[in-house]
């Protein structure tokens, strides 16, 4: 149920100039070809590259964006990103790097339409999204060879999934983090969120049951046609193609990985279940695995926000950041 994603993301954009267009200018930008399709990449370090010694590779949520995207406005300066993180933080020895949707170049402009190229929706896709990013972090440590010690995947919302499939391909990547993400298939938060309902008196039995069944319907229509590129659900970018892709539970990979996995959740998330989260340690355990570290965060929502008042949040973003980079140097 990640299509809250760019909602939620618009919601944490900063409209602060300076240091936004600092970081902006600050990205190197590459690609790699592989069998004609061209995957564009792009990079950031305090330092030269040849200073970094890990490499933090991002993969963001749903959202159909580019990277970056700034507007003049009345004399002032914007910038909007769906890239949250406060770069002051990220340590002098990384090479932090994020991956083009398909279609979608680094940068656009706010106030003028970009329209959703063909191509982003026939490569909306679970398999396509971990190809990009093994392929990038491939491209750089054969040219980097023997440069990192550590190679950390991050995954955030829709990006968790790619990072729980990435595992169970590329065995260079030392760390993984896997934030708002659930275990079950994306389909089952669909049914959860009714549940919630009911037990929140909002709605009836038997509204839930109509609700319920008419979820199972569409899920039909779904798998029935699941490489459609134009027809759509739950959003108005998500294609069956995309759907039918994404509903592979991600605990089926990440139970596959060894490496040490950093799970965070928050309470107040909507896009995401918490119960299908608590899937995740619950398998560890069963299968006698501890290379899990699994933190939930109070009041937190998917995007790691804090409702404080009526449309008022704090952000807990880069609270988590923290979190994740301390538990990455104790590893």
């Amino acid at each position: 149920m990640r299509f809250f994603t760019m909602f939620l993301f618009l919601s944490i954009y900063t409209s602060s100039f300076g240091q936004k267009m600092k970081v902006l200018k600050s990205f190197k930008h590459y690609s790699v070809i592989v069998n004609n399709d061209t995957i564009n990449y792009h990079t950031f370090s305090k330092k030269s590259i040849d200073s970094t010694k890990t490499l933090l590779v991002y993969v963001q949520g749903s959202s159909a964006k580019s990277l970056y995207q700034t507007m003049e406005k009345d004399g002032k300066n914007y910038v909007g990103t769906v890239i949250p993180f406060d770069f002051s933080l990220l340590p002098d020895d990384y090479l932090f790097v994020v991956i083009s949707k398909k279609g979608f170049p680094f940068l656009t402009k706010m106030d003028e339409k970009f329209p959703i190229p063909k191509s982003y929706y026939e490569n909306q896709t679970l398999d396509y999204r971990t190809f990009q990013t093994d392929q990038v972090i491939n491209n750089l440590t054969e040219k980097h060879k023997n440069h990192f010690g550590k190679i950390i995947a991050l995954g955030h919302s829709e990006g968790s999934d790619v990072i729980a499939k990435l595992g169970t391909i590329n065995k260079n990547i030392t760390h993984f983090g896997y934030w708002s993400g659930g275990g079950n298939t994306q389909f089952i938060d669909f049914i959860t969120f009714v549940r919630k309902k009911v037990d929140k008196g909002q709605i009836s039995e038997e509204e839930a049951l109509k609700e319920i069944n008419s979820i199972f319907e569409d899920l039909k229509k779904i798998m029935a046609d699941p490489k459609s590129t134009d027809k759509f659900w739950a959003g108005k970018n998500n294609s069956y193609n995309r759907w039918s892709t994404f509903s592979e539970p991600p605990i089926d990979n990440l139970i596959k990985i060894s490496k040490p996995i950093f799970v965070a959740i928050g309470t107040k998330d909507r896009a995401v279940a918490l119960e299908s989260a608590y899937l995740i340690p619950i398998e560890f355990i069963r299968k006698q695995k501890d290379n899990l570290t699994f933190k939930v965060y109070p009041d937190l929502d998917h995007g790691f926000g804090k409702e404080i008042g009526k449309g008022k949040f704090e952000k807990h973003w880069n609270d988590v950041f923290l979190d994740f980079l301390n538990w990455v140097n104790g590893e």
